[in-house]
């Protein structure tokens, strides 16, 4: 075969395995199965051992190829994630990221050197290689099958599982120096390797993130290049993160962050056109790893393996994260369960296993195998529980995929606006009297294929299409306007929370039912009152005010000021079952 007719059969070798992979993903959503064990498994199925019968073992084309589709994946992730939930959560993040993941390989280490009869090197080498969460996986399956978590619960599992990979990574690559020379490992030399990993990634996500959203804000691009644009930033923010020693995944995730709350406009258009290249690195690099193992080689191992495996699952994570999050007293026992649940393994820890592989080391093989295995049973067992587990734990918001089609322009020359439009259905909110955010505008109006202006067309109705002006970061609050009634009430609970009181009710009151931290000279001030003084005369509809367990949220405006606000509780626990007293607490007419 010359050499051309090999690269026009391994092109189309790759689409058909990419299109049956696809295919296979209609199926799988009837049955609940996560997607990325079915391009795992298609993957295994066109191997040597498989029907397929392509022999592939090109460990590192397959560590460099991966190592590239995860960083677009954390890129994505950290475009999707608000700056305010990180803030919130940085503290048991950063604990789960580094202490957590060294108990996990601590603990999972010493079973595997019982279970497969390893020395303890390499018993805590496994650990080391299945220690980490993978951020794929996490952020794949929450997105893909439509869960909405509590806020908290979910920005923890998104951020530690983009954060943990540069321990692992570390544990990894110093128990494979002190495999082959033992002298050359001491404490020293892993803190500051520790250090410059995290320190360097930091760093260089901020730096480069900022420099793409820059360039976004101050660039004309089309949208098709604007997201190639993001997405060539990102790749070399990560690569000259590596040269520098530190943690280009880390470095990535933050660049994603940043670029999302620093960039002016059509954040919704970047992130469409990257969905493509998200779904195309994740059938990627699953398919690539599933070509790579050997079913009779995971036969060979597949008792202890399990049995590593189940270890892990329900006694060294929940371990680790007990360890790490019960200090804190935030956490419920609920949320902390779930968290421990939902470690989800995956691509991250079959690169690791390659590591071993490509350092040629004796027992590199059933490392790749235990690991390959450890990945198989958490995509199967842990992702196909994972809404299961949301609703048995209670971390899980009702939710359902939102089909409001909203539609964002850029406006050349302008940074601060730009124009959204939605149509208008049958009982969307704003047609029952639902006022417009002081900080939208209604600028025209489509009706029956005329655009009028705004003071043209008058009242809004059935069939229209609304075009607002609206700050970027802002524009998400406009959906519960338009969206269908059930869609409506929960993306109205999510803006402004379970409860709605009038202003004048004294947050002294709030705060003895609630046990909030609130100073004795602040107990007499009313709602309105402690707005006014927390945003004197910048207030706006969705300005929030945190407090202890809960949050409490503008919801309406008069001249004089806040008139309405909503209260969404943060922490699960008896919290959330004392609004059954409330009748008890305030007079009727003062909450909803």
């Amino acid at each position: 075969m010359t050499t051309i007719e090999h690269v026009y059969w391994v092109f189309a070798a790759a689409a058909a395995l990419v299109l049956v992979g696809i295919a296979s993903s209609l199926v799988a959503r009837r049955f609940s199965a996560p997607l990325l064990l079915v391009f795992l498994v298609i993957g295994m199925l066109a191997g040597a051992d498989g029907p397929g019968g392509i022999a592939f073992d090109d460990y590192s084309g397959a560590y460099e190829l991966g190592s590239l589709a995860l960083a677009v994946i954390l890129f994505d992730g950290g475009l999707r994630t608000r700056l305010e939930t990180v803030r919130r959560v940085l503290a048991p993040t950063l604990l789960l990221a580094t202490v957590g993941v060294m108990l996990s390989a601590v603990l999972t280490g010493m079973a595997a050197s019982w279970l497969l009869h390893l020395e303890p090197a390499y018993g805590f080498l496994v650990g080391a290689v299945v220690a980490s969460t993978d951020a794929a996986a996490v952020l794949f399956l929450l997105r893909a099958g439509g869960l909405q978590l509590r806020e908290r619960v979910g920005a923890t599992l998104e951020i530690e599982s983009s954060a943990n990979d540069p321990a692992a990574i570390l544990l990894t690559m110093m128990l494979v120096e002190y495999v082959t020379t033992p002298a050359g490992l001491s404490p020293l030399a892993l803190l500051r390797e520790f250090v410059v990993q995290f320190g360097i990634g930091s760093i260089a996500g901020v730096v480069g993130g900022g420099a793409i959203a820059r360039g976004l804000n101050h660039l004309q691009f089309g949208h098709a290049l604007a997201a190639l644009f993001a997405l060539a930033g990102a790749v070399l923010v990560f690569g000259i993160t590596g040269q520098l020693g530190g943690s280009g995944f880390l470095a990535v995730y933050i660049a994603g962050l940043v670029v999302a709350n620093r960039v002016r406009g059509g954040l919704s258009n970047l992130l469409g056109t990257l969905d493509a290249a998200t779904w195309l690195c994740q059938i990627a690099m699953f398919l690539v790893l599933g070509l790579l193992a050997s079913p009779r080689a995971l036969l060979t191992w597949l008792l202890p393996a399990l049995g590593v495996a189940a270890f892990l699952m329900f006694v060294g994570r929940p371990l680790a994260v007990s360890a790490c999050l019960a200090p804190l007293r935030r956490y419920g026992k609920r949320e902390i369960a779930f968290i421990s649940w939902i470690g989800l393994r995956g691509a991250v820890g079959i690169f690791l296993a390659s590591i071993p592989m490509l350092a040629q080391l004796p027992n590199a093989q059933l490392v790749f195998n235990v690991a390959f295995v450890v990945v198989l049973v958490s995509l199967l067992v842990q992702g196909w529980t994972l809404g299961l587990a949301a609703r048995l734990f209670d971390v899980a918001l009702p939710h359902l995929e939102s089909t409001v089609r909203r539609v964002e322009l850029d406006l050349p020359g302008s940074l601060e606006r730009e124009l959204v439009g939605y149509p208008v259905a049958a009982q969307a909110r704003v047609l029952a009297g639902a006022p417009l955010p002081s900080w939208s505008h209604l600028t025209l109006v489509v009706r029956d294929g005329a655009i009028l202006a705004a003071h043209e067309a008058g009242a809004l109705q059935i069939g229209d299409y609304a075009y607002l002006l609206a700050p970027p970061g802002r524009v998400y609050r406009l959906d519960w306007l338009f969206a269908p009634p059930e869609q409506a009430r929960e993306a109205e609970r999510e803006l402004f929370g379970e409860f709605t009181f009038d202003a004048d009710v004294q947050l002294g009151e709030i705060a003895e039912f609630y046990a909030l931290p609130v100073r004795p000279r602040d107990a007499s001030l009313t709602l309105a009152e402690h707005f006014a003084r927390r945003f004197e005369h910048t207030i706006e509809v969705g300005d929030r005010v945190h407090l202890g367990a809960v949050t409490l949220i503008a919801r309406d405006l008069d001249d004089e000021g806040v008139r309405k606000v909503g209260l969404k509780v943060d922490r699960l626990g008896t919290v959330l079952a004392r609004p059954r007293w409330l009748q008890q607490l305030l007079p009727p007419g003062r909450r909803r």
